[in-house]
């Protein structure tokens, strides 16, 4: 597959259907659950969107993490939760109803926050970064066109046709698994001269911002006397990201595939901490 093609093409399109399944799930209940039930709500989207960035950054320093596959983390850690999320906080005997409010709730702030995030990390960890910043305005755009449109068209067809929504929703979300597969063997072997080396470098950070935030966002809750199965589910969705999203900014809107790396080792890693989470969340639920 030409690089083209599959950056300006099958990229976005792949992560549309994704986006799609995702809307399939949701309702305008979900959005407004925040008034309902604040305080989870609140905890979930304070550990997603504060302290996943945070802890990047501090990890990227400590790390020594250099130039793209710094920005590269930043860019993961811009992202919102996983459409992957809500299974598998289901599967760990989370609050399922949660997981879904605050997935739908992260993917519209970070249409806002994605630009600005990504675009100090260009400055900050780039040479001559100031070339590579993202049109704040554009992007804000095509975020919203390959994620927010397709999860509304998802929502639309599940409010006016219910049974074909739930009929579709299991083909969507294996076509989306199978995509996902393919973008990040795309990935791989686009870098498949270095992905050995950027492995060396980015697997230790991965791995360890992996369980920091995971570990964060369980604990967090806890403290705030959330009970078990909301603190999982705050958990999970603190820790499983929406690789292909991060793999489409860097590799689409920025056009460097070096930074697709760290999304893509990333969810490799993620999906081996998944298991554990399930067989976690089955024997203390």
């Amino acid at each position: 597959m030409q690089s083209n093609i599959l950056t300006e093409i099958f990229l976005p399109l792949a992560l549309a259907v994704i986006m799609l399944g995702m809307g399939l799930s949701l309702t305008i209940q979900d959005f407004k659950r925040i008034t309902i039930a604040p305080k989870p709500v609140i905890i979930g989207l304070i550990n997603q969107l504060i302290l996943l960035p945070l802890v990047t950054f501090v990890l990227i320093l400590v790390f020594g993490i250099k130039t793209e596959l710094a920005v590269g983390f930043m860019i993961l850690a811009a992202c919102p939760g996983g459409a992957t999320s809500n299974l598998i906080s289901h599967l760990a005997k989370g609050d399922t109803a949660l997981s879904i409010t605050l997935t739908a709730i992260s993917s519209i702030v970070t249409v806002i926050s994605i630009p600005f995030i990504v675009n100090f990390a260009i400055v900050r960890f780039m040479p001559n970064g100031e070339a590579l910043q993202l049109n704040v305005f554009g992007t804000v755009i095509a975020v919203v066109i390959i994620t927010i449109i397709p999860v509304s068209i998802g929502m639309l067809i599940h409010k006016v046709a219910p049974g074909f929504s739930r009929l579709m929703e299991r083909p969507v979300k294996i076509l989306s698994a199978i995509f996902l597969f393919l973008i990040i063997l795309a990935a791989i072997l686009k870098e498949k001269e270095n992905i050995l080396g950027f492995f060396q470098q980015a697997g230790p950070v991965a791995l360890v911002l992996n369980i920091v935030t995971l570990a964060l966002g369980y604990f967090a809750s806890r403290l705030f006397s959330l009970p078990k199965d909301q603190s999982r589910t705050i958990s999970i969705e603190s820790g499983i990201q929406n690789g292909t999203l991060g793999i489409t900014i860097a590799a689409t809107l920025i056009g460097n595939s070096a930074m697709t790396i760290p999304s893509v080792i990333y969810s490799l890693i993620m999906f081996g901490t998944v298991l554990l989470l399930i067989y976690w969340g089955n024997k203390s639920a």
